[in-house]
């Protein structure tokens, strides 16, 4: 574990010097060179011993670097919490640069994007808000990044229903991502009411109406069960 600090510290010194403009890449291998004692091996015995001795700094490397990842994987579910989005997102985005295949970065990021968006604005006065649609795209993107990882990922099916749904206004691609969702987790009544939403907005009424039955049979709740009725009887209005 002190040689892991080790590293961090060294790791954050040449990041300090580097952004200073003042330090080579050369120099910085001059460095390493001096702290591993191993200059110009020649013989066999010294070529030897420098393989061994850098074999060991990249093992340590990859364990410091393995947990940097893990941290700001924390640090970004910590601001997440405290509804601090902006911050959780950049958090998630380096944890990603170490862990580019975990599907659940992928998902925070979604999460993350899209709370952003609803505080995206137009201060530029330019008659658009290209900063909110970008931040639509990216928690489609990530959405569906951690869907192509991870196939029955739940909350990222569900995630992604609700943005398109809600946000992007397309409850056409909502659907077969929001039925594989209720596929898996058959009683999930978040699910069934935006899937009911979307058969609704795509002009599926009768699929709608199915669903909100659906919800009506297995709530045990009065409060969903009212709010389950009243959107039947819309869907119903709107279908004469």
């Amino acid at each position: 574990m002190n040689k892991i600090k080790a590293i961090l510290l060294a790791a954050a010194a040449t990041i300090v010097l580097v952004s200073c403009g003042g330090v080579s890449n050369k120099t910085i291998i001059r460095h390493q060179k001096l702290e591993e004692g191993v200059e110009s091996p020649t013989t066999i015995e010294e070529l030897k011993d420098a393989i061994k001795k850098y074999q060991e700094r990249v093992a340590d490397v990859q364990l410091a670097q393995s947990q940097i990842g893990i941290w700001y994987k924390i640090l970004g579910t910590r601001y997440l919490d405290n509804k601090m989005y902006g911050e959780a997102l950049k958090c998630f985005q380096e944890a990603l640069t170490y862990y580019p295949d975990n599907q659940n970065l992928y998902y925070y990021v979604g999460v993350c994007a899209g709370y952003m968006s609803h505080a995206a604005m137009d201060y530029n006065a330019s008659g658009t808000n290209e900063v909110k649609y970008n931040y639509l795209k990216l928690a489609e993107e990530a959405y569906l990044r951690a869907i192509s990882i991870e196939d029955r990922y739940v909350r990222a099916l569900y995630g992604l229903g609700v943005l398109y749904v809600f946000e992007l206004d397309e409850p056409e691609k909502a659907i077969p991502h929001l039925e594989k969702a209720l596929s898996i987790d058959t009683k999930n009544l978040d699910t069934m009411f935006v899937l009911a939403r979307a058969y609704y907005s795509s002009y599926e009424f009768d699929k709608s109406i199915e669903i909100y039955d659906r919800i009506i049979e297995t709530t045990k709740s009065e409060d969903t069960k009212k709010t389950a009725e009243e959107n039947k009887k819309i869907v119903l209005d709107a279908s004469y």
